[in-house]
């Protein structure tokens, strides 16, 4: 499996690109969005995914791991095939289709070019509960004060009579973070991001990253 693949353009076409690496040309096939960034005789680099037919093999490239494996899963919905899957991606990038799918905006994924209302409907549906799990891909670890967790001192033994109260859940520090990058991914300013995913956690202390992402993504969404 050809995971990633770095060279020289050699030239571009309409739906794909000859990648020289070291004397041998790969052509990868390739979004609109980003044949835009690939230049003949300029470096590029590009994770990879291996289509297998029987009549044929072909390449498809990507700039990122997120937009990759949304490449993967949208071709796993019924009815959409990889010459779709680059229209969606070429139409709203990755970030965009993780917003569409994660808010259920099935007419941003209907924009893509040959995608009817139908099928975007179904990737919606089908895709929704993944969005948040790999808009976390893209978030990536950030160090903060946040992720230091200071343990409750130990609480006074009660009166044998009175009974002890369940501690309350505390705030996952770890997700918070996640999320807060992803959304910085998105394009969202720092403050406002900050503010959906704090009112997130406090709704849902317990929450995992894409649960976090899922609810602070609601929460942004423009009302009316």
């Amino acid at each position: 499996m050809i995971g990633r693949i770095a060279g020289r353009v050699d030239y571009k076409g309409d739906d794909h690109a000859l990648i020289d690496v070291r004397g041998v040309g790969y052509v990868v096939y390739c979004s609109e969005r980003v044949l835009m960034t690939l230049a003949p005789g300029e470096a590029a680099a590009l994770y990879t995914d291996l289509l297998v037919r029987e009549d044929l093999l072909q390449l498809y490239g990507f700039p990122s791991l997120v937009e990759k494996e949304w490449f993967r899963l949208l071709m796993s919905v019924q009815g959409v095939g990889a010459k779709a899957s680059l229209a969606i991606l070429g139409t709203l990038g990755p970030d965009g289709v993780s917003r569409a799918i994660a808010l259920g905006d099935w007419n941003a994924i209907k924009a893509a070019k040959g995608i009817g209302p139908k099928t975007a409907q179904r990737v919606v549906n089908e895709l929704k509960d993944k969005a948040p799990m790999v808009m976390a891909m893209g978030a990536g670890q950030v160090t903060s004060a946040d992720d230091v967790v200071i343990e409750d001192a130990p609480a006074a033994t009660p009166a044998p009579a009175a009974p002890r109260k369940a501690p309350a859940p505390k705030p996952n520090a770890s997700a918070q973070s996640e999320a807060l990058s992803a959304l910085g991914n998105l394009g969202y300013a720092p403050g406002e991001a900050a503010s959906a995913v704090a009112q997130a956690a406090g709704e849902d202390p317990e929450a995992e990253t894409p649960a976090l992402i899922r609810a602070a993504l609601k929460l942004l969404a423009p009302k009316g």
